[in-house]
């Protein structure tokens, strides 16, 4: 499943969606907030560019819209439902629970951003 190749490897890693050996971004760390969008400009293995178009990743923004939404009504349903919070709790917990996987939404739709459009190939980078 999570295995070099798949889609799901490179939307999780953060890898190089074509030949999956390196991360796309210069830390590897999403907590890093200064760094959280800064990327390589290319794959140093295989030699992709990442930046496919100029403002390419604007597209993301729709992808993390999407995100946002599923995890806000996630947290919704399980404070609401599950803790029996009231409306005003639950609000806040929708809250929190966005700010505090921020950056991990980000990344994550940057990720699946460019794997929409860019598929692996097991010989990019062989010389």
């Amino acid at each position: 499943m999570f295995k070099r190749g798949s889609k799901l490897n490179s939307i999780i890693t953060g890898s190089c969606p074509k030949c999956q050996k390196e991360s796309m971004y210069e830390d590897k760390n999403p907590l890093h907030l200064s760094k959280v969008l800064k990327m390589n400009d290319h794959c140093n293995h295989c030699g992709f560019k990442y930046q496919i178009e100029p403002s390419f990743f604007y597209g993301a923004m729709y992808v993390s819209y999407a995100l946002n939404v599923a995890v806000g009504v996630a947290a919704f349903i399980v404070s609401f439902v599950f803790f029996n919070t009231t409306i005003e709790q639950s609000f806040l917990a929708i809250i929190i629970t966005l700010v505090i996987l921020f950056p991990f939404v980000l990344r994550l739709s940057r990720n699946l951003y460019i794997n929409m459009f860019v598929s692996y190939d097991p010989k990019a980078g062989q010389k």
